[in-house]
Parts: C-alpha cells; sequence; structure tokens
C-alpha cells in the first residue's frame, strides 16, 4: 500500500466519519478550511508524541489513537475551548495495514467521543512519530490563560492524580500487578472539555496537568508573577503509599486534570453541582515559587523546574 492509497482507503473515511460544521473542507486539497463564528476567538495547539518517549515501543496502536488525540484536545480543555477540527501528521517505519486501520479506530472513537472531526494531515517514512494539531473556538476575550492567577485566590484541580505514572511503572516492569488498575489513567485519558467550558469566567488562570502537578502548576505562577502553596493531605492521588502517591501526583504527569485558580468570592458562590468536581488544594500568594505545606504546618520549598522536561531528567 501506497501514501495516499493509504490516505484514501483508511483516512479519508475517517474524516468523513468525524466531520464537524465548522469544517468546510477537509482532506483533499491544499488546505483544510475552519469557518470561524463571528464572536469567537480560534485557539490552536500541537503536540508530538514519539515512540519510545510519549508511548512505549510496541504500544498498541488502538491505544495510541485514542492517547494521541486525548492529549491534544486536553490543551482545548485547559483554554476553555470547543473543539472543532485536528490534523494528523503519521511517520511510519512501514505501512502495516492492519496497524494503521487500529490506529484510525482509536482515533475515530476519541474523535467522536471528543466531538473533533480529521480535517486533513501528512504522512511520511520515518521513526514512528504521531503529531496533532488541534482546533477550537471560545468566545471572544474568555479563553482561560495562565497569567491571571492573583494573591488570595484558591487552586483546585479536577481529578486524582498519580494515576498514569502509576501505571507507567506497570508497564515498565508487567510482572508487578499492583499497579495495573490504574492503567485506563494511562491509556486512556479523557479531557476536561465540558468543565474547562464551565470555568470560563469564573476560573483567573488555567492549565491542564502533563508533566506534573509541581510543573504545571509553576507554569501558571511564573506566567501570572505569583508564589503558591499547596496543602500535600489535599492533593487528590489516585495511587500507593502516602509518600509515594505525594510524588506521583506532584511529578509523575500524564494526568490530563485541569489545575486552576479561582478568586476566593467567585469559589463562595459557585454552585454546588460544580465545587463537587473541583478539589481545592491551596492558594495563591505573593512572591515566587511554589511550596508545599504538610499536615503539621511546615512547608518546603520546590526547585525551579521540578517536573518533567524532554531535555532533561525528571525532577
Amino acid at each position: 500500500m501506497g501514501e495516499f492509497e493509504l490516505i484514501g482507503r483508511l483516512f479519508q473515511p475517517l474524516a468523513d466519519a468525524t466531520r464537524t460544521p465548522g469544517t468546510l473542507l477537509g482532506p483533499g486539497d491544499d488546505c483544510a478550511i475552519q469557518r470561524v463564528p463571528a464572536g469567537q476567538d480560534l485557539v490552536f495547539s500541537v503536540d508530538t508524541l514519539v515512540e519510545g518517549v510519549h508511548f512505549p515501543f510496541q504500544y498498541d496502536a488502538a491505544l495510541l489513537g485514542w492517547r494521541a488525540l486525548a492529549v491534544a484536545v486536553s490543551d482545548l480543555a485547559a483554554m476553555g475551548a470547543e473543539p472543532v477540527c485536528y490534523t494528523l501528521a503519521l511517520t511510519l517505519p512501514e505501512i502495516q495495514e492492519a496497524w494503521v486501520s487500529g490506529l484510525v479506530s482509536g482515533l475515530q472513537e476519541a474523535s467522536l467521543a471528543f466531538g473533533i472531526g480529521l480535517a486533513g494531515g501528512d504522512t511520511t517514512r520515518g521513526p514512528l512519530t504521531i503529531t496533532v494539531q488541534v482546533h477550537g473556538t471560545v468566545p471572544t476575550g474568555q479563553a482561560l490563560r495562565r497569567n491571571g492567577a492573583q494573591p488570595g485566590d484558591l487552586i483546585a484541580v479536577t481529578g486524582p492524580l498519580g494515576g498514569a505514572a502509576a501505571a507507567l511503572k506497570w508497564l515498565d516492569s508487567p510482572g508487578d500487578d499492583t499497579n495495573r488498575p490504574f492503567l485506563e489513567c494511562y491509556h486512556r485519558p479523557v479531557p476536561q472539555l465540558v468543565l474547562g467550558q464551565k470555568l470560563r469566567g469564573i476560573a483567573s488562570a488555567g492549565i491542564d496537568i502533563s508533566d506534573g502537578l509541581a510543573a504545571d502548576l509553576g507554569h501558571i505562577l511564573n506566567a501570572s508573577g505569583v508564589a503558591g502553596v499547596v496543602q500535600t493531605d489535599s492533593i487528590p492521588r489516585q495511587y500507593g503509599t502516602v509518600e509515594s502517591s505525594l510524588a506521583q501526583a506532584l511529578y509523575g504527569g500524564d494526568d490530563y486534570q485541569l489545575c486552576v485558580t479561582v478568586p476566593a468570592q467567585q469559589w463562595n458562590e459557585l454552585p454546588e453541582t460544580l465545587t463537587r468536581q473541583l478539589y481545592r488544594i491551596g492558594h495563591i500568594c505573593e512572591g515566587k515559587g511554589l511550596q508545599l505545606e504538610r499536615s503539621d504546618g511546615t512547608r518546603e520549598s520546590l526547585a525551579p523546574g521540578t517536573g518533567y522536561d524532554h531535555f532533561r531528567t525528571r525532577g
């Protein structure tokens, strides 16, 4: 099977099955065309996943399809955006129709689940790499950004952390069944789209948790020019003993929950239906950096850059 036969047989049907009204022209031309309605801002982001770096060697193709789209769409959720379409760049060592069919099935399942359609892309030969660029819209001026946190704001996350990092331990050592229940956290992350949209006009800043709570909350603090204090006992965790689960939650990454800051007065006025979906873990204050507050009241300052970095080891 050649490149264009691959596109015609597998990716064109995917685009046809997932097309959304905001996409005026999909695959088959030099560019796709997206219409942005009046009163909306276009938001877009790109993510690249490399075999052996972002997913294990010999990883299941259907799981990779879901995961690749989910982690990209999570950036739209972090901005409070509504998904519209995505483009896909796929680099393959060789074309294996059964493997690509599995990838397409995972992409289609995720596309329909997240309400986002394939608008085009590219295929080429080389080490297995998948790049997804997602487009979405948000009402003008209402996108959640990283630079809006203010002293006095509360810090919250949208769900338990650490499960995906625990799953990686199982993937690295399949003989240990301890972490098997957490594999779903890694294989099939679910971007918090609806909750991100509900937080427009409420949250002062937001980010999705891809590189670990410490690193990603640190991005908000740096962008906003403020400091933060997190109560370790308040962090919702999904794995292990107290200390191991704290480390996974702070530094593990791949959770794709949201971390947001909310003005205290706004928090007190939130409906219960929303506060039940948020875990309050700390507060914003003046200064720089992130501190962890233990149950006995002692505090520990985290070193800058703690978390995942593609060009460093984990902190």
